[in-house]
């Protein structure tokens, strides 16, 4: 795991992140791996220009993970006023469960803590994702017991197969 390389992204990796994170939550293909929401979830994971908005803003980072040039891993982090948020955390569904992910989220809480002296790391997860969840936990995140509406009706987030998906918000203290 020694030859990772992390890097800020650049509009001009928009559509390798767009393919990665797409392979690792919708379709047949994210089925190789565990991260998966093809079985309550269709349509996009992540909208072009939304990524594009986020590339360009001077508090948020997308991080990704290379090795040989070839895109493993991404993840986006925003400043939120002192609280990092992380999100959009995509592994290739040939490369989950090989520590490439959790290296790429300890990157993400260096920078929260070290760059941007964030005092905790927040995320929201949908909350029957119970398999995921407990990845989190097991990494020092705790359940808030907060709850967010998924964004039904705004197909740029997916379209739901179930109508019952909400997020849960997820945070770590960073110091």
């Amino acid at each position: 795991m020694t030859d990772l390389e992390f890097r800020t992204a650049s509009l001009a990796d928009v559509d390798a992140i767009v393919a990665l994170v797409e392979s690792a939550y919708r379709g047949d293909a994210s089925r190789q791996g565990w991260t998966t929401e093809a079985d309550f979830l269709d349509g996009q994971r992540i909208d072009r220009q939304l990524l594009i908005e986020l590339i360009e803003r001077k508090d948020a980072r997308v991080i990704l993970v290379e090795r040989d040039g070839q895109l493993l891993a991404c993840c986006e982090l925003q400043d939120q006023h002192g609280i990092a948020y992380f999100g959009m955390f995509a592994v290739r569904p040939d490369g989950q469960g090989t520590g490439i992910g959790q290296r790429l989220l300890g990157e993400a809480e260096r920078i929260a803590r070290d760059d941007w002296h964030c005092a905790e790391m927040r995320m929201t997860v949908i909350d029957i994702r119970n398999e995921l969840i407990a990845w989190y936990e097991r990494r020092g995140y705790q359940r808030s017991g907060e709850h967010k509406p998924f964004p039904y009706g705004d197909e740029r987030f997916g379209i739901p197969l179930r109508d019952d998906l909400r997020f849960e918000v997820l945070r770590k203290p960073l110091a």
